[in-house]
């Protein structure tokens, strides 16, 4: 199971505490935590997809790091990437290939 996650309250507590709480709580707490229904890999290659095709790209460095410890691949994630090139845009592919560069590692494959 992965780890208790605190980024709402480290980031947001005294601001939104309401949103911290349920970012911890709900979200990672309660929904992460279900890994008897998908595993902490599947959602992160689930969240990456999702935030690569809206282009929430602070948000997807985040997750693809996280992806990363729930044991995505380099290789898994480069395909994730081109795959979604044509369903969310190629200037979208070219943005998420840098991040997934600085994370994964520029090596050869």
């Amino acid at each position: 199971m992965a780890k208790k996650q605190t980024a709402g309250r480290d980031n947001l507590g005294d601001f939104a505490p309401k949103f911290a709480k349920l970012n911890d709580d709900v979200l990672f707490g309660q929904v992460w935590s279900r890994e008897s229904k998908l595993s902490a890999r599947d959602r992160s290659m689930i969240t990456c997809a999702s935030l690569m095709s809206q282009g929430l790209f602070p948000q997807l460095e985040a997750h693809m790091k996280m992806a990363k410890q729930n044991g995505v691949t380099k290789e898994e994630m480069v395909e994730l990437i081109t795959h979604l090139a044509f369903y969310a845009g190629w200037p979208k592919a070219w943005s998420a290939f840098g991040i997934a560069k600085k994370i994964f590692g520029d090596s050869k494959a």
